[in-house]
């Protein structure tokens, strides 16, 4: 983050916090150039994250960054996430989404819903070693997230859970899953209840890894619970409330993939122009050309809209504000926006733009993907508009 400065040409002295940034980004952004950025094809050919990555990322500190010191993470803010998540959807946008889960929906719910002891024995596994996945939707629950079939049978001293989960991102790699069940169906969403489930737990299946367009290094499973027992000591929050941790993770975690679509765009951008710096047609640069000159214009504007939208959000999240129609603003414009800038780095790259020898057709695959997850456009524009109505009663 640049210095502020003013009509004095001597720039404002950066805050202690501003600084730790600053350089957390920079980090960040050396990591991915000099050490992701040479397998990013290679993994999204054989759709699969390289192990030595993921554990340099843990070393990094980039799977704990707003864990609490105490249970080994990084002790930094939600804003730091969203850096890290940027930065890394530059190169890679698959890197991202697995940091992305990890901190702005796994570790953050644990961190706000878990007791003492939960803390104690999962948060310091998610900082250091364990993956986590957070296991929502299912065959006919997707926007309509609270439809989920997933049963938890109260039995003794805990509960069976019978049920399967579709689209899990993370699940191929992880050790930790956040599972929601219900535990009476016929009461809606104040049946359903979080669960803290394990791998290696009897009856738990990670099962078909879906063949996606895009993202492909990040995995995205199946997982198949058939009656899988689990302790009462693994509900998180209170029986019938997960609901309520659904919601508020999932409004945070759609920070989260606008930093993504926002790091994809920043990335499709610096090639596209640095393309229409060294093309030359008709005897000059392309980009002296004013048609390319309007696109990279308007490509510009509208990253640097979407940097404000996106970071403001963060900045209300870790300041404690209301941030839900923000997050929601955020996450469809610059989903929408990622998609088009993407498209348009194609265009300015021509024929070779079409190709996999350039990095934008796969930034264009990956962008897809921002208006679904992690509720879809019309839901974040049905999150809005309602906000917007309220707001005037």
């Amino acid at each position: 983050m640049a210095s502020v400065t003013s009509a004095n040409p001597d720039p404002v002295p950066l805050s202690t916090l501003q600084e730790e940034e600053r350089l957390f980004q920079t980090s960040v952004r050396r990591f991915a150039k000099e050490r992701l950025a040479p397998h990013v094809r290679g993994m999204d050919e054989e759709g699969k994250f390289r192990k030595d990555l993921l554990r340099e990322m843990f070393d990094l500190g980039l799977m704990g960054i707003d864990i609490q010191e105490e249970y080994g993470g990084q002790g930094g803010t939600f804003f730091q996430s969203v850096l890290a998540i940027e930065e890394l959807a530059k190169v890679d946008p698959s890197a991202s989404v697995i940091v992305d889960v990890q901190n702005t929906l796994v570790s953050n719910a644990v961190e706000r819903w878990a007791n003492v002891e939960q803390k104690k024995r999962y948060l310091s596994r998610l900082a250091a070693e364990s993956v986590g996945a957070y296991a929502l939707s299912e065959p006919q629950s997707g926007s309509d997230a609270f439809a989920l079939t997933t049963r938890a049978v109260a039995d003794g001293n805990g509960y069976r859970i019978s049920g399967r989960k579709l689209w899990i991102t993370n699940a191929a790699e992880a050790d930790i899953f956040l599972v929601f069940a219900t535990l009476d169906p016929s009461a809606g969403y104040r049946g359903i209840t979080c669960f803290l489930v394990e791998r290696q737990m009897p009856g738990f299946q990670v099962g078909k890894k879906e063949d996606k367009l895009g993202i492909r290094a990040s995995s995205t499973c199946e997982l198949v619970l058939d009656d899988v027992r689990v302790g009462n000591e693994q509900v998180m929050g209170e029986p019938g409330k997960g609901y309520k941790i659904a919601i508020e993770t999932l409004n945070e975690g759609r920070i989260g993939i606008a930093a993504q679509m926002l790091g994809l765009a920043e990335g499709a951008f610096e090639h596209a122009l640095q393309y229409a710096r060294e093309r030359k047609q008709f005897g000059k640069r392309i980009g002296d050309f004013q048609g390319v000159q309007f696109e990279l214009a308007e490509m510009a504007t509208r990253i640097e809209a979407a940097r404000l939208m996106t970071y403001n959000a963060a900045r209300l999240r870790d300041a404690g504000e209301p941030f839900v129609t923000q997050a929601a603003m955020a996450k469809y414009f610059c989903s929408v926006m990622a998609e088009d800038v993407a498209s348009q780095a194609i265009e300015i790259l021509g024929g070779v733009g079409f190709t996999k020898d350039y990095p934008v057709e796969k930034l264009y695959r990956d962008a897809k993907i921002g208006r679904i997850y992690e509720g879809t456009s019309n839901m974040q524009r049905m999150t809005i508009a309602k906000a917007l109505l309220d707001s005037c009663r």
